[in-house]
């Protein structure tokens, strides 16, 4: 085994040259914990776990991508656990034991009504168990894997324009096609042969699966992520200006940022898990879009019809080329941001990817930025990362942080 570790590590120190002299402002790579083992169901796991095990001991501070490449190497099974989305994992100032520490007054592992300063709209966001407490329950259910739930499956058979919303419209269209004897009702079985449990071994459809080669040519691409890490908690987040997809006027962060909190989004049209969450993006904006400035940058293709091409993404309608020119990225853009219909601005990126690539945009990615400009929240890379109710936990604890402190600096300025 060791002359293999000691081949691959040459090779990617090698690839690691040629990614850093590409990416020539990346900031400084930070040093990276030994990521959790792999579950070894079988050999090429166990393989796995081994040379990650010999990348940790010999390169401490490896680059995230460097684990992705040896995964898309081994063939690992894809998960939570694949590659880079074992290590580069949720970053918030607002876990359990912080939201603890703060609030729970009398010592009794939860936090209740009375104890929490905030809104009764905003506790009853974060009591995600709606048990009148918030509990580390609440926070783990947030923080949990996506797994196969009948509430995620029912989404995925009636969201069927993809734009990350069921309407009323679309679970009358479900509930037609349910009902194969048109008795006006649905049985548990008629629900059952409409909803079937899908098999772990069929986890994606074989023409959404991608082989080796693919992935590779993916990741080098940044479509499969971006090759930097990002910004880390509590650094200044990077400024940058980029125009809105209509065209009509750009946005330059550092100018959201003071007023109100940020919640800076990143996406694309041809990534489904991103597509999949409009709607939760859209309900966030409606519940504190008076309290924060929500805004999107639009990134690379994460599945161009040039690279890893979904069949899934082709039924609806949503298929497109890697865009060459930013005129095209704008069209694509503008196609998304008419489907998902998200109500706050969408920016779009430079062709070169200087914005995506900076934030470790791609596919997407969720920050919260305070309003001193310091990265709150940073979510896990996509789509395994993608925990919207994460991102309400922290929006929500971030707000009642600035709000207590604006109502200190008040009541301090009134007694001079």
């Amino acid at each position: 085994m060791i002359p293999r570790y000691t081949s691959l590590l040459s090779v990617t120190a090698v690839l690691a040259a040629v990614a850093s002299s590409a990416s020539a402002d990346e900031p400084k790579r930070p040093a990276a914990s030994a990521p959790a083992a792999v579950s070894p169901t079988g050999p090429a796991n166990a393989e796995a776990a081994e040379i990650i095990k010999a990348l940790s001991a010999a390169w401490p501070d490896r680059p995230e991508w460097l684990d992705m490449y040896t995964a898309i190497l081994d063939d690992e099974e894809m998960g939570p656990q694949y590659g880079w989305f074992r290590s580069a994992v949720t970053q918030s100032r607002y876990g359990w034991d912080a939201t603890r520490k703060r609030y729970d007054k009398d010592g009794d592992a939860k936090i209740a009504r009375n104890e929490f300063p905030g809104r009764d709209a905003d506790f009853a966001r974060l009591d995600l168990d709606r048990d009148g407490a918030v509990t580390k329950d609440d926070f783990d259910k947030a923080a949990a894997p996506v797994g196969a739930s009948p509430g995620l499956m029912l989404f995925s058979r009636a969201d069927r324009d993809g734009n990350g919303k069921v309407t009323r419209e679309e679970i009358d269209r479900f509930f037609k096609a349910a009902d194969t004897d048109g008795h006006g009702f649905l049985t548990r079985s008629d629900l059952e042969a409409a909803l079937p449990m899908p098999s772990p071994s069929r986890a994606m459809s074989p023409g959404d699966r991608p082989n080796k080669a693919m992935l590779i040519r993916g990741l080098f691409k940044q479509e499969v992520g971006s090759l930097q890490p990002g910004p880390k908690l509590d650094e200044t987040a990077p400024d940058f200006t980029l125009r809105t997809n209509d065209g009509k006027s750009e946005v330059t962060l550092s100018k959201l940022v003071g007023p109100k909190p940020v919640v800076l989004i990143f996406g694309n049209f041809t990534c489904g898990p991103f597509r999949s969450h409009a709607g939760n993006f859209e309900k966030l904006y409606r519940r504190y879009g008076d309290r924060a400035n929500f805004v999107m940058v639009y990134v690379r293709e994460a599945h161009p019809t040039d690279g890893w091409r979904m069949e899934s993404n082709d039924r609806l309608g949503v298929s497109t080329a890697q865009p060459t020119t930013y005129d095209e990225r704008v069209g694509v853009a503008q196609r998304c941001g008419k489907l998902l219909g998200l109500g706050f601005p969408m920016l779009v990126d430079s062709i070169d990817d200087a914005v995506g690539a900076r934030y470790s945009g791609m596919p997407g990615r969720f920050y919260l930025i305070d309003r001193q400009g310091k990265v709150a929240f940073k979510n896990g890379r996509g789509p395994y990362g993608f925990k919207h109710d994460e991102l309400e936990q922290a929006l929500v604890l971030l707000l009642q942080d600035e709000e207590s402190r604006a109502s200190a600096g008040g009541s301090q300025a009134a007694s001079r």
